[in-house]
C-alpha cells in the first residue's frame, strides 16, 4: 500500500509536469516561429518478486513473474520542429524558411544563435536584425535610399536605390541546419544554440543540399495546435485525478489496517 502511495504520487507530479508544457504551447499559439514541446515519460525500477522464467518444478518454469513498478518519471521534454503554417504578410523583411534551416543570428555576446522566426526590422544603421537587435548573420545591411528590397527563395538580397534602374545584390542569407534539431536549447526570444546532443551547425544556400527555400512576406507561425493541445490537457487532468484517487484508496486501507485492533 505504501508502495502505491508513491507510485501514485509520482503519476501526479508526472502529469503537473506534462500541464506546464501543454500550458506552455497553448501560450505560445500565436508566437512566430514557436515549436510545440512534448513531455515524455518512462516507468521507473521494478521490484522482481519472481523473475520471468522462474523454476515452478524441475521440468516446468513460470510463464509469467511478479514485478512491481514504482511509478513514473519524466525523461524529456522535446521540440517538435514540424513546420507551422505560413502566413502573407506582404513585409518585405518578413521572411519564412519553407522546408528544413534556420536564419542565423548573432548575440551581444558574439555567439550565434538559431532562429525559425522571420521578423526583421532595420536598425538606424540600415542593418537587418532580429525584433531584439540582434544582427542577421551574415551581414547584410539596407542603403538609406533604396526604394524596395527583394529577396529571393535562394536568400539572395537585392535592393533598388534611387535613380538606379536596375537592384544591386546586396548580400546572401545564408541557412543551418542541425544533424539533431531536438537537440538544440531553446532559450528564449524563439532562438535556441546548439548543443552537444544537436550537432554542430552545417551552413549552406536555400534550396540546395536538403535546405528550405526562403520566402519573402510570409511568416512561419506557430506549429501548435489547439485542439490536440486542449485533448493532452484533459488526458492530463484526469491522469492526475485518477492517481490522487489511488492515493485516497491507499490511505484508506492503511487507516482500516491501523483499526484492525479496536
Amino acid at each position: 500500500m505504501i508502495r502505491s502511495m508513491w507510485a501514485a504520487a509520482s503519476g501526479m507530479q508526472a502529469q503537473t509536469m506534462n500541464i506546464d508544457v501543454i500550458a506552455n504551447n497553448l501560450a505560445n499559439v500565436t508566437t512566430t516561429g514557436f515549436k510545440r514541446s512534448r513531455a515524455e515519460f518512462q516507468d521507473l525500477l521494478y521490484e522482481t518478486m519472481q523473475p520471468p522464467g522462474g523454476s515452478t518444478s524441475e521440468s516446468t518454469e513460470a510463464p509469467t513473474g511478479i514485478q512491481l513498478g514504482h511509478g513514473v518519471r519524466p525523461v524529456a521534454v522535446a521540440k517538435n520542429f514540424t513546420e507551422g503554417e505560413l502566413q502573407l504578410t506582404k513585409n518585405e523583411l518578413d521572411l519564412a524558411i519553407e522546408g528544413n534551416g534556420f536564419f542565423q543570428v548573432t548575440l551581444p555576446n558574439g555567439t550565434t544563435a538559431y532562429t525559425r522566426a522571420g521578423a526583421f526590422k532595420l536598425d538606424r544603421e540600415g542593418r537587418i536584425v532580429t525584433p531584439d537587435g540582434f544582427m542577421l548573420d551574415p551581414e547584410i545591411s539596407i542603403p538609406t535610399d533604396a526604394i524596395s528590397v527583394s529577396i529571393g527563395m535562394d536568400g539572395t538580397v537585392s535592393a533598388l536605390q534611387a535613380g538606379d534602374s536596375a537592384p544591386r545584390e546586396l548580400g546572401t542569407i545564408q541557412l543551418a541546419r542541425f544533424t539533431n534539431s531536438a537537440g538544440l536549447q531553446a532559450i528564449g526570444k524563439n532562438l535556441f544554440l546548439p548543443t552537444d546532443a544537436s550537432g554542430t551547425a552545417i551552413v549552406g544556400t536555400a534550396g540546395e543540399n536538403s535546405f528550405g527555400y526562403i520566402n519573402q512576406g510570409f511568416l512561419e507561425m506557430s506549429n501548435v495546435s489547439v485542439v490536440d493541445e486542449m485533448v493532452n490537457m484533459i488526458t492530463a487532468q484526469r491522469a492526475y485525478e485518477t492517481n490522487s484517487k489511488v492515493v485516497t484508496a491507499s490511505d484508506d486501507m492503511l487507516q482500516v489496517a491501523n483499526n484492525l485492533k479496536r
